[in-house]
């Protein structure tokens, strides 16, 4: 498997990834079993091979705990952020609808 999933002090925040690539094995995990993309779906779309989408979907289910609450952790970071900096075109969309 080291030869198909890497991890890079300083690449994608030192998450396991598809070695190469800066697609990580949650990127692959949430395509897969959120998204709902098949395994040779995700390998054609971004021209990787089958063996290296296998192989971080294997890393997944290993480590699936540690990479779980990471993506959590960034999600939750990322909807906070989200809620302090509003968007300015949703506000103004907003605005347009509750005038109409």
């Amino acid at each position: 498997m080291n030869r198909h999933i890497e991890i890079t002090p300083g690449v994608r925040s030192g998450k396991p990834r598809i070695a190469g690539t800066r697609i990580t094995v949650a990127d692959v995990a949430i395509m897969y079993l959120r998204m709902g993309q098949s395994l040779e779906e995700i390998a054609g779309k971004y021209q990787l091979s089958l063996a290296a989408i296998y192989a971080a979907i294997a890393f997944y289910y290993d480590h699936r705990q540690d990479i779980d609450r990471r993506t959590a952790e960034a999600e939750a970071f990322a909807e906070a952020e989200r809620l302090k900096h509003p968007s300015l075109l949703q506000e103004k969309l907003n605005s347009m609808r509750d005038y109409a």
